[in-house]
């Protein structure tokens, strides 16, 4: 599904003029359809209908309200992995009895604000975890509900910093040692065991390694239920891969659902889904323009106004991000787009044919949608851009463009 076409030459994002819209608010900007993100998630949702899942919308990719929102009437639950991303659910509407709450560093005022909202369950990553779990939980009387996060040991062949579920990765327990905690857990008091996690990595584009994995985790669930009658879900995680590049083949849902739902039914828990990147990836593109192009022996650098500040991922994970011109051009010259930051890590594409463009021209950065404003920074002192969400012709501001005294509202001297 792709939103974003052009129209005589002109790019649109849905029924919208990018340029247009650009006149108006002005760049850098985030751009979101709307019916990307609802395209997605129905679609996902037709594909496992056979196993029904609950999916929990991973808030990490993009907790802007208006996404979360966009999720949450389409019946979402939400995945969390902070004190501040259940903040965020709970603000947009979402119902606590849907939310699931992840990550390995949970403090003790995180775990007692989810136990006082009455979440689904906390994905348990370690021993003491469970253990701090439970002496909160018996503080204020309240019931924790607990799902281990098994590590199976697949590679899903991914970048390494999105890798994680193998044994060298610092998330879950192995099999072995996840039958030892579940013991343990089982004699603390208000700990309810309720189910079984797993999220092998992110940005997956075959099925072989969700299959792998689920048929490693499956003994593991069906003995843990003849021990604990309250085990009632599988948490499957996310990790679908989108495309980012014009020759790679995205994992499509009814394929995923076509291998990966028969061991689903044989294991017969519920099953919970964690996506993010797939639902919002490319429902979203990063708009910027030209300031310089800068040329010099080696190569050409078109110098932008979003820089890695915006858009972090080419510089941590080396992320390969379609550049292209929002008026149409075939024309392209060879060299890097680069930011305004003063690292030489700056950059948002390498060693590429990008559009040809001259100074004042805007481009748009592709597949922006996840991990691009959830990622911004303040990074020397440059305010985050503006996100809007655009739904058919209409747009609107979903979070507004900061301002310098943004910058130090909250310092006090």
């Amino acid at each position: 599904m792709n939103m974003f076409s052009y129209r005589g030459g002109e790019l649109y994002v849905e029924d919208i003029s990018v340029a247009r819209l650009m006149e108006q608010y002005g760049t850098p900007a985030y751009i979101y359809s709307k019916q990307h993100l609802v395209g997605q998630y129905r679609d996902l949702v037709s594909a496992m209908k056979d196993v029904a899942p609950l999916i929990c919308y991973s808030v990490k990719a993009n907790s802007n309200k208006a996404i979360l929102q966009t999720f949450i009437s389409e019946g979402s639950g939400m995945d969390v992995v902070s004190g501040g991303e259940l903040f965020r659910a709970l603000r947009a509407g979402a119902d606590p009895s849907k939310i699931v709450f992840a990550g390995v560093g949970k403090t003790t005022d995180e775990i007692e604000y989810a136990l006082n909202q009455k979440i689904l369950f906390f994905t348990v990553e370690s021993e003491q975890e469970v253990e701090r779990i439970s002496k909160c939980a018996v503080k204020l009387g309240a019931t924790a509900r607990v799902a281990f996060r098994v590590t199976p040991g697949v590679d899903p062949k991914t970048h390494k910093y999105i890798t994680t579920g193998k044994k060298e990765n610092k998330f879950g327990l192995d099999i072995n040692r996840t039958l030892v905690a579940y013991e343990l857990a089982a004699g603390l008091p208000n700990i309810e065991i309720i189910g079984v996690h797993m999220h092998i990595g992110s940005q997956i584009l075959t099925v072989s390694p969700f299959v792998e994995a689920l048929e490693k985790v499956k003994e593991i669930c069906l003995k843990l239920k003849t021990l604990y009658p309250t085990l009632k879900y599988i948490d499957i995680g996310g990790g679908i891969g989108i495309k980012y590049r014009q020759e790679e083949n995205p994992l499509a849902p009814v394929e995923f659902a076509r291998h990966v739902v028969p061991v689903l039914k044989s294991i017969g828990l519920k099953v919970i889904m964690e996506p993010g990147r797939y639902l919002v990836g490319n429902a979203g593109l990063l708009v910027c323009a030209v300031q310089y192009v800068k040329d010099n022996p080696l190569k050409t650098f078109v110098v932008v106004n979003a820089g890695m500040n915006d858009l972090i991922r080419p510089s941590l994970y080396d992320g390969h991000h379609q550049v292209i011109a929002i008026k149409e051009t075939k024309a392209t010259i060879q060299g890097d787009v680069v930011g305004p930051i003063c690292e030489s890590g700056d950059f948002l594409a390498q060693e590429r044919a990008i559009p040809a463009v001259k100074q004042g021209d805007l481009l748009g950065i592709c597949s922006a949608g996840a991990y691009g404003y959830a990622m911004a920074s303040n990074y020397n002192s440059r305010p985050r851009p503006v996100e809007l969400m655009v739904n058919g012709d209409k747009a609107v501001v979903i979070c507004r463009r900061e301002t310098l005294e943004d910058l130090v509202r909250n310092e006090n001297v």
